[in-house]
């Protein structure tokens, strides 16, 4: 028997769920009643913002949480790393939030993530550690991690154990991200990673929802699909934006 997660205007059955994902979707209506109303009240680009406040939804000013970053310090920072890392010759994919802001999704507030492969990645950290960033080599052993003031950036070689490679490369689009011409990463691996890095004590479907609705008819969804069927959270997420309208 499904058990069914009931909302205010949506009921959801989820069947043979793991209990952390039923337990996720049930308090995501937060996440749910954005994704209907979609992004068209939400401001992207305030190129003059302080910093200090940014705008919500509707409109109206909220102050910015300590643990996130107002949105054009990661453009600056952005800028900065990318020209560093151009002018060494060190190739990489602009990922993460930015990669689909790039294409008219949400702005993000958390960091920026840039892919690379392994050695490509050892190469960076050097670099960006000459021009005075902080650096640091976490135990993980999948990315390295370099702090501009405290706006960080994520050096990642092997997202959720998927070791990047050259093919991420050719699939890459090369856009205009604030005026600096930079290879941005697929939308379909943008949302894989995001997808395979969801663990039942690490569940952000919220970010992952708006990501997908302004962007949801430059995805082929079916690819993202298959890459993440052994994933119990992806099946959470595409039963959510399936109802919700954003995903057929």
């Amino acid at each position: 028997m499904g058990r069914q997660v009931t909302g205010e205007q949506d009921q959801v059955e989820i069947v043979h769920l793991h209990k952390g994902v039923f337990d996720a979707l049930a308090v995501l209506g937060t996440a749910v009643d954005v994704a209907r109303r979609g992004d068209a009240d939400r401001p992207r680009h305030r190129p003059h913002s302080s910093g200090a406040i940014e705008s919500g939804a509707a409109g109206y000013p909220v102050a910015v949480p300590k643990d996130e970053t107002p949105f054009d310090e990661l453009l600056e920072t952005l800028k900065k790393v990318a020209g560093l890392l151009q002018d060494a010759e060190v190739p990489f994919l602009l990922g993460g939030g930015l990669a689909v802001w790039a294409r008219g999704g949400p702005e993000t507030v958390h960091d920026i993530d840039l892919m690379l492969r392994q050695p490509d990645a050892e190469r960076a950290l050097q670099v960006l550690a000459a021009a005075g960033l902080r650096t640091e080599e976490p135990p993980e052993g999948w990315l390295y991690k370099a702090f501009d003031g405290d706006v960080l950036v994520d050096l990642i070689f092997e997202p959720s154990g998927q070791p990047i490679e050259d093919s991420a490369f050719e699939c890459a689009e090369e856009l205009n991200v604030n005026a600096v011409p930079l290879q941005v990463m697929a939308l379909e691996d943008v949302f894989v990673t995001k997808l395979t890095a969801l663990r039942e004590h690490e569940l952000d479907y919220e970010s992952v929802v708006q990501m997908a609705r302004p962007v949801r008819e430059q995805v082929d969804w079916d690819v993202v699909r298959a890459r993440t069927e052994k994933s119990p959270f992806a099946h959470a997420f595409f039963t959510l934006v399936e109802e919700l309208g954003i995903v057929d």
